[in-house]
């Protein structure tokens, strides 16, 4: 049976799984991530990867799935928001727990190579792929394969600052954790959102799905920040599309199930598009939180 490991590294969880030539999923595995544990995470990854070998009796290609990536100079982790991981030789200590090689990417760059090979974008020749949860990442994909860099942080949309913030935004503008003030992801991020909401409206929702209750609910502020929520959204994507101009945009992450962008999001960023054809596909994952693991997978070619 020929068939590739995929691991997905989160931040709550660690999800494997073995996914075979044709894009079947035949056997996964679910771990706690052990937070602020580095060792732990090592052992709890080589355990799944154990299980599942063990599941289909056979060994295969193993590709992992990361916040952040490996910066070339340093060979050291670098970005993740899994802050024990970074300044770390994972890739390295990883192998040796292993013993093979192995393939990283950054989580972002996984989820939109899976989503181009045989998600939503399949029929696309360029893609790039949004990450929308507790941070905010991308990954460009063109002809089915990453476009990176030499600093391993292409599609690092997240960290560059809002493009045409209005005055109140200049104003409440929020530090990030990667250092910078106003950064995408303090604005547009799940924890974000929430954090904008209640300081603006000294409310106290707990998260996204109340506050989209609310809205739903008739409670005019929530629908308030859902709104700026969206502007905010779309003056981000126009600064890819202006750069990258990529054939279709996929939403994926945890607000990538707000019904309400995929109508909202082309017409607020036409504005923005430096184009007389303004117009922007924006899609919904086809395999949504199975994307990461199953690009991770196709991190190594099937023969």
């Amino acid at each position: 049976m020929s068939f590739h490991i995929g691991i997905d590294l989160g931040g709550t969880k660690i999800f494997g799984a073995a996914v075979s030539h044709d894009g079947a999923t035949l056997f996964t595995q679910r771990r706690a991530t052990p937070r602020h544990n580095y060792q732990s995470t090592i052992l709890t990854i080589s355990d799944i990867v154990s299980a599942i070998e063990a599941e289909l009796n056979s060994s295969a290609p193993v590709g992992i799935c990361i916040p952040g990536s490996i910066c070339p100079k340093t060979g050291l982790i670098q970005n993740a928001n899994s802050t024990w991981l970074n300044d770390q030789p994972f890739n390295v200590d990883l192998e040796d727990a292993l013993d093979r090689q192995l393939r990283f990417e950054n989580d972002a760059n996984c989820f939109a190579l899976s989503e181009s090979v045989d998600g939503s974008g399949k029929d696309a020749n360029s893609v790039f792929g949004v990450i929308m949860g507790t941070g905010v990442g991308g990954g460009l994909v063109i002809d089915n394969k990453i476009l990176n860099g030499p600093r391993s942080i292409g599609g690092e949309w997240g960290h560059c600052s809002l493009p045409f913030p209005k005055l109140e935004e200049q104003k409440t503008a929020a530090l990030c954790w990667c250092g910078q003030k106003g950064c995408i992801e303090s604005w547009i991020s799940g924890p974000a959102l929430i954090r904008h909401h209640n300081s603006e409206f000294n409310a106290s929702y707990n998260s996204v799905e109340e506050l989209i209750n609310g809205a739903t609910s008739d409670d005019a502020d929530a629908q308030t920040s859902l709104e700026k929520h969206a502007s905010r959204t779309a003056r981000a994507l126009s600064m890819v599309v202006n750069i990258a101009d990529p054939e279709t945009i996929i939403l994926g992450g945890g607000l990538s199930e707000l019904d309400h962008l995929y109508d909202a999001l082309p017409k607020l960023m036409a504005p923005t598009i430096f184009s007389s054809d303004p117009h922007i596909d924006i899609r919904r994952p086809q395999f949504g939180p199975t994307s990461g693991v199953r690009g991770a997978a196709r991190l190594w070619e099937f023969y």
